[in-house]
């Protein structure tokens, strides 16, 4: 779907780079969308480039701008190709599309429209009626602007954070051994892997069993990021201690429980951890409801390392939205699975997921998963 002229080579390397900045607003920007912006030339030059800055900072599009104002170049005239359409409504910051007006550009080149409903297609109108020819890119490159935004468009489009579930196992399907043991499974590229993708989320979640086994940091560590995900601990009952490492600095923290005693409460209380009752109606958490919780506090994605139990659970509420398995060349004989659930007597009765990815990371290989089709 396009308006004005369609797309062409120099557009399709021009908004390439443009994706390419934005995954560099991944760890930065959250809540906010990642969005690339490069203004230039039919002729090939590029003028000014740049990605969207902390929450509170300026977007995409002015940072393309005022790169272009740093050089002492003039924008008039020239095409902005940008990842997201620009924003049409003063928030923390003035509009993005008023901003490319101003500076005189001509064209602008789209990935996809915002959903958000304070923009939703307002930014595209009001650049057409200022006289800028505007272009929507084509439909891989919608995919791709789409896929690095997963989670601000699940949270806007569906009222809940987009959920991965990660998970590393063994050839034969061990996520641990009977024993509990399962550090490490996966070697150290695979490691770092996974804090990339931590680096992602919104909110790092596990819990209680995981933590009382291996009492991980479920931080970003491995990998440089500018913010530190919630890390959240669901315990029902509070059998954890509130000085478990991952409710440490830094970053934020929330432990969730649905039937803690007043003397658990208060102990977590002292400690100044911050707590939610999400009582469900099987005793355990309510997790829906927690999701709800966290779309209201702009939690874009989510991503669960938890145990075989807690896997199941979110897995049977048809909750999960991904699968990031990482498969190690070990057999471990019995163990854990990834979920530990009642056998089932058939196989139609199998929960199937998509392949979207299988990529080698050092020795291991990672497999990414989707719940449904790609929508394109």
């Amino acid at each position: 779907m396009t308006s004005g002229a369609p797309m062409g080579e120099l557009d399709r390397q021009r908004m390439l780079q443009a994706l390419a900045l934005a995954e560099q607003a991944i760890g930065l920007s959250e809540p906010n969308p990642r969005v690339g912006c490069v203004l230039g030339f039919a002729d090939g030059r590029v003028i000014g480039q740049g990605h969207t800055q902390r929450i509170g900072g300026p977007h995409a599009e002015v940072m393309a701008l005022r790169d272009a104002a740093a050089q002492g170049l003039s924008t008039a005239g020239a095409t902005a190709w940008v990842t997201l359409e620009p924003c049409a409504h003063h928030g923390r910051t003035p509009p993005c599309c008023d901003a490319l007006v101003a500076a005189g550009v001509a064209r602008a080149v789209v990935a996809m429209v915002d959903p958000f409903p304070q923009v939703a297609g307002e930014g595209l109108a009001r650049l057409r009626a200022a006289g800028i020819s505007v272009v929507l890119a084509d439909a891989d490159l919608t995919a791709a602007a789409r896929d690095l935004n997963l989670g601000f468009l699940s949270r806007i489009e569906r009222g809940r954070p987009w959920v991965r579930l990660k998970a590393a196992l063994t050839i034969d399907g061990i996520s641990a051994l009977h024993n509990g043991v399962s550090q490490w499974i996966t070697g150290d590229e695979a490691r770092r892997d996974g804090h990339q993708w931590r680096k992602r989320a919104g909110a790092v979640l596990t819990g209680s069993g995981t933590v009382q086994a291996d009492n991980p940091r479920l931080d970003v560590r491995l990998v440089d990021t500018q913010v530190q995900p919630m890390r959240i601990l669901l315990d029902s009952s509070l059998r954890c201690a509130p000085d478990v490492r991952m409710l440490q600095a830094p970053g934020p923290t929330l432990v969730v429980h649905s039937q803690a005693s007043a003397e658990r409460t208060q102990a977590f209380e002292a400690a100044q951890v911050p707590l939610l009752s999400l009582p469900g109606h099987d005793g355990r958490v309510d997790l829906p409801a927690l999701l709800h919780h966290l779309a209201e506090r702009h939690v874009n994605e989510l991503h669960v390392e938890a145990g075989a139990r807690l896997n199941a659970a979110w897995l049977q509420a048809g909750l999960v939205d991904e699968l990031l398995v990482y498969q190690a060349p070990r057999l471990a004989g019995p163990g854990q699975g990834l979920a530990a659930w009642p056998a089932l007597s058939t196989l139609s009765a199998a929960l199937d997921f998509h392949r979207i990815d299988c990529t080698a990371v050092g020795r291991d290989l990672r497999l990414r998963f989707l719940a449904h089709e790609p929508a394109i």
